[in-house]
């Protein structure tokens, strides 16, 4: 199937399916209403909705083996789902990817979608239409939702950084690097970063495990925590590295996961571990083979005569080689080495000299571990075999084996290194289940480390941004009047820092819903020539309420609580109480979310709606030109995905 955009592309497109129509014949042609957008959307967000919020469930899946998918995770739910219609895999695909940049977001993301569209079906079928534009009402309402789409967009694209920055900003808090690599003893006192984390684990693992999560996690950043490394540093490594850093171990629950120290190798040893008691451990990293291959495909071997006139075989040339081997080894032992760590197979004869030298082997490491390996251990891996340095070697505490679960894998330790890190690493056991708890335990923890990147390194809030907030803050602190937020702080002060965080339960969404409407109320009394700004400004407002009336669903009255406790607290504190919120903010029961995170996620759904709107009709062709699907749908998306990480 294809689907075509405006503009340019737009005609190209529909040129080439007008020729492909012509060559094949006739095909049918489903055109698209707003309502048809509308729909699709609902259906997804009637699915996302049952897991939604604190006390949404879990959703049930059963795949087409016969296994069960048990899952709250958005993104798992969406992947999951076997839709038919483009309309739902476009959508799916564009939360798919703002999920792998933000780690978050992914079920908001529909429900603001569905939000967002409802109110702009609403809005246009009641303006009214010139019917000399427009063939039909249909296609004027289509045209008038796009127009109001992409004002939404353009508002939220300029303005949406600054309301952030001035109204809700003042009422969280900003983690330092200190909060997110805290001693584990030190949590109860500063819970912070456990309170954000928990809340985030509560929307992908369930409220049973997400305390668990939390405290794993922190441990884990806690013991990879870089010396004289940039923050995010940290964190990027632990999210490239989760593959290599974690072991799943099923048939246990998860209250039995762990730390351990060192690296878990997830291979067993292929020739006998005989001297796991020394200390220290001398290692070398090989990326080839120890013996070459006698022949590879393509290549001859031919036997001639020595220099006495002898005549050579097959038998003598597998002698010389082995007693090559026998020089490798020879070398390695007058190094000390008595562990090799080999990327491929080795040949038997490797295997049994190794075992008479008491060296042990563990073949077919990955890639990710090596690399890993390397990095901490600080060798070079081998790739000549007939040139080894004491540089190739690596110096370990120890290298035993270790059993988890049904599994038994290689266990080494590295020495304290105080040029690179500050403590010793360490690997995370994580149990479950069955494999697929495992794995989603795993993947909950990736998108964490996503998460808090994207709360430590905010995008969009660049130097530029804050010089433009800057040269700005004479007219914003103008407009700190009885119609603006009360008691606001000076702009300067209100720009988005590194770790900004807001607590759970619709606080982002009711400061930003007021925020909004006091700018809307602004802008009609101050400015004339923006007509259309006051009205935008209401109806993202108004969208925005959808996430707490969908947080609080089984209980309208707590909606109207928490609102209006947010209000008042608001109009009663003035902004020289922050330290004193800081505090209250720290120790409070509820959970944290971040900011950057809410504003990224606004941004995408106001993106991909702008986009959704943009597709006329849909060609269903014959099945031979459904040979790369994926690609056009990578295609029509080319634009918001730019767009998007701007």
């Amino acid at each position: 199937m294809f689907w075509g955009r405006s503009g340019s592309f737009a005609f190209e497109l529909f040129f080439v399916l007008t020729c492909a129509v012509q060559s094949v014949g006739m095909l049918p042609v489903e055109h698209l209403h707003l309502e048809h957008v509308l729909q699709t959307v609902c259906v997804l967000e009637s699915v996302i909705s049952r897991s939604f919020g604190p006390e949404g469930g879990q959703v049930l899946f059963t795949q087409d083996t016969g296994q069960a998918m048990l899952s709250r995770s958005g993104a798992r739910i969406l992947t999951a789902l076997h839709l038919e219609h483009p309309l739902a895999r476009m959508v799916v695909e564009c939360v798919l990817k703002h999920s792998t940049a933000t780690g978050d977001g992914s079920k908001t993301f529909i429900i603001l979608m569905a939000s967002l569209l409802r109110i702009i079906h609403t809005t246009a079928c009641r303006e009214p239409h010139v019917s000399r534009f427009y063939n039909s009402k249909a296609a004027a309402e289509t045209a008038s939702a796009r127009h109001l789409a992409d004002k939404m967009l353009t508002f939220a694209s300029e303005k949406l950084d600054d309301l952030i920055a001035t109204a809700v900003v003042p009422y969280g808090c900003c983690l330092s690097w200190e909060d997110f690599t805290a001693k584990s003893q030190a949590l109860s006192n500063n819970p912070c970063v456990q309170n954000l984390l928990t809340s985030f684990f509560q929307s992908r693992v369930g409220p049973t495990h997400c305390e668990l999560m939390s405290s794993l996690t922190c441990e884990l950043l806690t013991n990879w925590k870089f010396k004289n490394d940039s923050p995010p540093s940290s964190l990027h490594f632990v999210r490239d590295n989760l593959a290599a850093l974690h072991t799943p171990v099923t048939g246990f629950p998860i209250s039995f996961s762990r730390l351990v120290e060192g690296q878990v190798i997830h291979r067993d040893f292929a020739a006998p571990c005989q001297r796991a008691d020394l200390q220290p451990v001398k290692a070398v990293v090989f990326t080839g083979y120890l013996q070459p291959k006698l022949l590879r495909a393509g290549e001859v071997l031919e036997l001639g005569r020595g220099e006495q006139g002898e005549q050579r075989n097959i038998v003598e040339f597998s002698a010389w080689a082995e007693r090559s081997l026998e020089c490798v080894l020879a070398n390695l032992q007058s190094l000390g080495v008595s562990l090799l760590l080999t990327a491929v197979k080795q040949s038997a004869a490797v295997l049994a000299l190794a075992t008479q030298a008491e060296m042990s082997i563990v073949e077919c490491v990955s890639e990710d571990e090596l690399s890993l390996f390397e990095r901490l251990s600080g060798a070079t891996p081998v790739r000549d075999y007939w040139v080894i340095e004491p540089e190739h070697v690596a110096t370990l505490t120890f290298c035993k084996p270790i059993l988890l679960g049904a599994h038994r894998y290689v266990h080494v330790g590295f020495r304290d290194s105080e040029e690179k890190i500050t403590v010793k690493p360490c690997s995370l056991v994580l149990c479950g289940l069955g494999e697929g708890q495992t794995d989603q335990f795993a993947s909950a923890l990736k998108d964490a480390m996503r998460m808090l990147l994207s709360t430590w390194d905010p995008v969009g809030f660049t130097a530029a941004t804050a010089s433009k907030r800057t040269s700005l803050s004479i007219k914003s602190t103008s407009l700190n009047t009885d119609n603006q937020i009360p008691n606001a702080a000076p702009f300067q002060q209100c720009v988005l820092e590194p770790g900004c965080v807001i607590p759970a339960g619709g606080t982002f969404e009711f400061l930003l819903n007021n925020a909004l409407v006091q700018h809307g109320s602004s802008c009609s009394i101050s400015d004339d020539k923006n007509i259309g700004v006051p009205a935008v400004s209401q109806l993202l407002a108004k969208a925005l309420l959808s996430v707490p009336r969908q947080i609080y669903y089984h209980s309208p009255r707590r909606l109207l609580q928490t609102q209006t406790r947010l209000l008042s607290f608001i109009k009663s504190h003035s902004h020289n109480f922050s330290i004193a919120h800081k505090q209250e903010v720290l120790m409070s029961g509820s959970g944290l979310e971040s900011v950057s995170c809410k504003s990224q996620v606004l941004l995408a759904a106001l993106q991909c709606v702008s986009s959704l709107l943009r597709v006329d009709a849909i060609l269903h062709t014959h099945t031979a030109l459904h040979t790369q699907p994926h690609r056009g749908t990578n295609i029509s998306w080319a634009g918001t995905e730019d767009e998007t990480e701007d």
